[in-house]
């Protein structure tokens, strides 16, 4: 299977919710459901996610969506969740699917905030 981005090792929330096609909100949402989904958060506060984040928020879609589980349901579910199960070939499949540009445009618009907010704090402290 030909791989059309570079893999990264932490993706933003809007890339994970254009890769796992949920809004962001449901993925903010699941997290305060869903003890294992606790995705690290960088120096200025926004969500940043490992491939074992989307392969569990896959997973979490497949008992939800396609399984009919309910929440309770799939919490329980994932007490014997193992990261390396089914949900990687899906992640592989929706890495394919993803417009790489479009990922790289909205992660190079956060970096570059990102920075912009760094200068601007230290200029305030300069002053």
């Amino acid at each position: 299977m030909k791989q059309l981005g570079i893999k990264k090792l932490y993706y933003s929330i809007s890339e994970v919710s254009k890769i796992t096609d949920l809004e962001q909100y449901v993925l903010r949402y699941w997290e305060s459901e869903f003890e294992h989904l606790q995705p690290a958060k960088n120096r200025a506060g926004n969500r940043i996610y490992t491939n074992k984040d989307i392969k569990l928020i896959l997973y979490i879609k497949k008992l939800l969506r396609e399984e009919r589980y309910t929440i309770e349901g799939a919490k329980q579910v994932l007490q014997s969740w193992n990261p390396d199960d089914e949900a990687g070939e899906q992640l592989e499949l929706l890495e394919v699917k993803a417009a790489p540009s479009k990922i790289q445009d909205a992660q190079l618009r956060e970096d570059v905030a990102e920075v912009k907010k760094f200068l601007e704090e230290l200029l305030t402290k300069l002053d």
